[in-house]
């Protein structure tokens, strides 16, 4: 599957191996339950996380990954985005430390 993510002007496509989607089910619900305790999101405290703030969260990881050129947490991080969002058409990141700014588009 591919994710398409823009960071400032710059636009990328993630190829993420279905693979990876489907064997990683373990390690995408441990996240999950990392985020149902809530998650600070910028300046924002979130009790419970929705889905498509999440989606913002990992975004931010996978943010993260990118700048730090780590391929494989890159990879990780898109494929929890595209198992959670498989309808998930475009995800623009907030690179100002806001995530809850970050922009979620769907088909």
């Amino acid at each position: 599957m591919e994710l398409k993510v823009i960071i400032d002007q710059d636009e990328y496509t993630l190829n993420v191996p279905d693979e990876i989607i489907a064997g990683a089910g373990e390690v995408f619900d441990r996240m999950d339950r990392d985020m149902d305790g809530g998650w600070q999101m910028g300046r924002d405290w979130v009790a419970e996380p929705s889905v498509e703030d999440r989606i913002k969260i990992v975004g931010d990881k996978l943010l993260t990954a990118l700048e730090q050129e780590d391929h494989n947490l890159g990879r990780v991080m898109a494929a929890y985005i595209l198992s959670r969002a498989p309808h998930i058409d475009c995800l623009r990141l907030d690179t100002s430390g806001e995530v809850s700014s970050s922009e979620v588009y769907y088909r």
